[in-house]
């Protein structure tokens, strides 16, 4: 036990090799009925299929993890997390 916490320990005040990127998003803003939000995002409850239909194709996705599954959609402007095929956020990137 004893060298555990040592060899943790040591990890820990060389630090970890490699470099961190972080994007900040931006997820303020007021979640309404209709298609897009006051930012001009995707609102929370709507369908993959009419997110796809009112904002296009994404740039890139992230398939589906976790119980239950969140996927990810990203756009130029937003990204767009899914939970099944419901938005469940959408966040502008800064």
């Amino acid at each position: 036990m004893v060298k555990v916490y040592a060899m943790v320990l040591l990890a820990l005040s060389t630090g970890l090799p490699g470099t961190v990127n972080a994007q900040n998003l931006d997820m303020s803003g007021a979640e309404g009925s209709s298609t897009f939000d006051q930012a001009g995002k995707p609102t929370r409850g709507m369908t993959e299929e009419r997110v796809r239909a009112s904002f296009g194709a994404p740039q890139s996705t992230v398939a589906a993890v976790g119980d239950p599954p969140i996927s990810r959609w990203e756009y130029a402007e937003f990204v767009v997390f899914f939970e099944y095929d419901r938005v469940i956020h959408a966040v502008t990137k800064r």
